[in-house]
């Protein structure tokens, strides 16, 4: 094998240096037994909990001097309990069956050959995101446990945050004896990093991108290294004329309101005509109790007047804010066609006592996650029992939805004859 010396890859410009250091710990991450892999998942979740202190304080570093919005802010701040679910995440990845080595399919042929398809890592992951520190944890985790080295290229916003959780991850490698190359993290800044990372073939395997719009958008547009993207998160939470009242309420309250800037959020009320009249304004004196603004369509404004007129535009928007468009509908199909137009393919929910009216609702949108009788919030790799996630898929190829260990393996072919030559 012909890897390059420490010395000559602090040579490479910066990402060149990271990645070859990467490949390199790739293959012994690969190598390493599971046990190995789980002990410095563990010994990261301690030194987060040891290191608290400092982790807060580089986080308050970032808090001062952002500038942004309320939502963006909740979304770059740490706290003791964020903290400890970091690490209590770490703690169930490692928790988890092994992801590498697994059989995935085995048969025989005719002439005696087994042949069986079996679970590998995909190698170099680069994570470009942007303000939420806890990403940086989460992937590295999840690669770890997959045996895939990552490249993290935190925003310039979370800078201090994500390097103090780096040092953590670092700690867990080195504790494990595994080589700490396999978590690394952009030197700075600097954009120029984020176009060395998209244009790395060869190197790195894998782009992710965890972030806005913009950032998708650029990412898909300039990368030569294939992407597992999504897109933005514009949900909906359909009512329909069969709903729980009671039930409804808490649903919609909590899928718009827990946490408004996350991708999870519900950013779109649908709600049938037929209980409209009755329900609508029970949902928005909810959500106005809790600080919330509406958007709505003329529909809706017919029975809440003071409710502020939605233009067309305001349905394809991701608010990630205490903002909330509103539309009435009339039925499950008249939904099914807003969520078509408007939608982003990536969480949907359906509150109804149908179950009818439920398997249309599921079977009838192509989002990559469909929910029943529950917030869109629960769109989380955590919630899925996943440990974490790496990101929200919403394309067609490799995987859709939340993006946990299995999402992050490829597969070989083992062929195993006794002698067999072919004719």
């Amino acid at each position: 094998m012909n890897m390059l010396s420490k010395q000559d890859q602090s040579a490479l410009p910066p990402i060149e240096g990271l990645a070859r250091a990467a490949r390199d710990a790739a293959r012994a991450l690969a190598r390493a037994s599971g046990a190995q892999r789980n002990e410095a998942l563990r010994a990261a979740a301690a030194a987060l909990r040891a290191d608290v202190a400092t982790v807060l304080d580089a986080n308050a570093r970032d808090l001062a001097a952002s500038t942004a919005t309320d939502a963006f802010r909740d979304r770059l701040t740490l706290t003791p309990s964020r903290l400890e679910a970091m690490a209590q995440g770490l703690e169930d990845i490692a928790a988890l069956p092994d992801p590498v080595g697994r059989v995935m399919a085995a048969w025989e042929r005719p002439n005696g050959l087994k042949i069986r398809r079996v679970a590998t890592p995909v190698g170099v992951i680069g994570m470009i995101y942007e303000s939420r520190p806890n990403v940086g944890a989460d992937a590295a985790g999840l690669c770890i446990k997959s045996g895939n080295a990552v490249i993290l290229r935190g925003g310039s916003e979370s800078l201090h945050s994500a390097r103090a959780i780096h040092a953590a991850m670092a700690k867990g490698l080195r504790a494990a004896g595994l080589p700490v190359e396999a978590v690394q993290i952009a030197p700075d800044a600097d954009r120029a990093h984020v176009a060395a990372m998209l244009g790395a073939a060869g190197l790195i395997d894998l782009i992710i991108p965890r972030g806005g719009k913009s950032l998708v958008e650029r990412v898909l547009r300039d990368a030569r290294v294939p992407v597992l993207a999504h897109a933005e998160g514009l949900c909906h939470t359909y009512v329909h004329a069969a709903a729980d009242p009671a039930m409804a309420r808490s649903i919609v309250a909590n899928a718009k309101m827990r946490r408004v800037g996350i991708c999870g959020a519900t950013e779109t009320l649908l709600i049938d005509t037929a209980i409209a009249p009755a329900l609508l304004p029970a949902i928005v004196g909810d959500l106005r109790a809790l600080g919330c603004d509406f958007r709505a369509d003329a529909r809706a404004r017919a029975i809440v007047p003071d409710l502020a007129a939605a233009t067309d535009a305001d349905f394809s928007t991701e608010w990630l804010d205490r903002i909330l468009s509103v539309a009435v509908v009339e039925g499950v199909d008249d939904a099914l066609a807003h969520i078509a137009r408007h939608g982003s393919a990536h969480t949907e929910a359906i509150v109804t006592e149908d179950a009818d009216v439920a398997a249309r609702f599921l079977n009838g949108t192509d989002s990559a996650v469909v929910m029943w009788n529950a917030s869109t919030q629960f769109c989380d790799g955590g919630e899925f029992g996943f440990g974490a996630e790496i990101g929200i898929a919403t394309g067609r190829f490799h995987a859709r939805g939340p993006v946990g260990l299995e999402q992050l393996t490829t597969f070989r072919y083992e062929v195993i004859g006794t002698g067999q030559t072919r004719p």
